[in-house]
């Protein structure tokens, strides 16, 4: 049988194959509360070894798109509870992706009273979707040390809630332009405090938000999601060379840190060099993501390029994609048009096959 479909065991990581699927902003939590929809959409989906959630704030201020769901609250920490629930019946393991938007949010898309934060209070370019139709990004009000230190709090605080929620873990997303990846980019981040200038400094906010959620539910149970060279959410490019050393130095941080993995969202800017560095530094679990096929997971699975590989859009519309997979089906189209409405179950009504 193919490496994909055995089980996988590392640590905290026991799995019945080495199939992951991948976070996706669904925008279905209806007052930012997980509720059936969203189990059922999960239970689908649970062929997959592990299921790594959609964004998921940690705070009223991070809920930078419509209808993302929250940590933050007992009602959603109780529905999540069905979520987490059925997904263990079916034996997969289940991580809780924490999502502080940062500065690609707009005013309309967070509760009253709350604004837009981030490391400086420097515009995305760009515009976002809000329930009454694309807006401009809001201007984030750059967090002072006092921000920091809640900023902080609050995602150790949604880590213990997702624990008491029945999850196996937390995956912080650190990655495609949101608040950590915001912090570890020069051009963004222009402070001028121990959180900016140097790589060290900028590397901060990241590691002591891994150090302290690692203290607080163990560090088996912390994954980062990171995306080297990657641009998206007007994140702009900066020297090649820095780029690398500072995933080299996140790495050799977090594999001291001893959490449970590093989930890279692959792309083919990423140089083989700054690949094979992290690879090298990082001595748990690496998971690669983003334009994988059957073949070529199982190519870098044998290789041993990644321990995991994960699928993202093929879940989307085919909740049994592990069996299209194992049986060389083909797979559906994605809806494109019901990706992001609120409330509907277009998502959960895909054409299963019979077997």
């Amino acid at each position: 049988m193919k490496k994909l479909f055995l089980p996988f065991h590392n640590g905290a990581l026991q799995l019945k194959n080495h199939i992951v699927m991948a976070p996706m902003t669904r925008s279905r939590a209806l007052n930012n509360i997980p509720n059936e929809l969203m189990a059922s959409y999960y239970k689908q989906r649970s062929g997959a070894g592990l299921i790594v959630t959609e964004g998921t704030s940690p705070s009223p201020e991070g809920l930078g798109y419509p209808r993302i769901p929250g940590i933050f609250s007992e009602a959603q920490v109780e529905g999540w509870k069905a979520v987490t629930r059925t997904v263990h019946e079916s034996g997969s393991r289940i991580f809780l992706q924490l999502m502080h938007t940062g500065r690609i949010a707009h005013t309309s898309n967070l509760p009253e009273g709350c604004q837009p934060v981030g490391m400086s209070d420097i515009k995305a370019a760009g515009e976002i979707y809000t329930d009454t139709g694309l807006k401009e990004y809001s201007v984030p009000a750059a967090l002072n040390a006092q921000g920091i230190s809640r900023v902080i709090d609050d995602h150790v605080k949604a880590a213990e809630n997702a624990i008491a929620a029945g999850f196996d873990g937390i995956e912080l997303h650190g990655a495609h332009g949101y608040l950590l990846e915001q912090s570890l980019n020069p051009h963004i981040n222009n402070r001028n405090d121990h959180y900016g200038g140097s790589i060290e400094n900028r590397s901060r906010l990241t590691l002591e938000i891994a150090e302290k959620i690692a203290a607080a539910i163990g560090a088996e149970k912390v994954g980062l999601r990171i995306s080297p060279f990657l641009t998206s959410n007007d994140m702009p490019a900066y020297e090649e060379a820095e780029v690398h050393q500072t995933y080299v130095r996140l790495a050799t941080e977090l594999n001291r840190l001893g959490i449970a993995y590093l989930h890279i969202s692959n792309n083919p800017g990423i140089p083989e060099k700054t690949h094979q560095a992290i690879r090298n530094t990082f001595s748990k679990v690496l998971i690669y993501c983003n334009g994988l096929t059957a073949e070529t997971a199982e190519a870098m699975l044998q290789n041993g390029t990644t321990d995991l590989v994960a699928f993202g859009r093929s879940f989307l519309s085919n909740p049994d994609f592990i069996k299209r997979m194992e049986k060389n089906e083909p797979v559906n189209e994605i809806d494109y048009a019901n990706l992001y409405t609120p409330g509907e179950a277009g998502y959960t009504d895909y054409p299963v096959l019979n077997y």
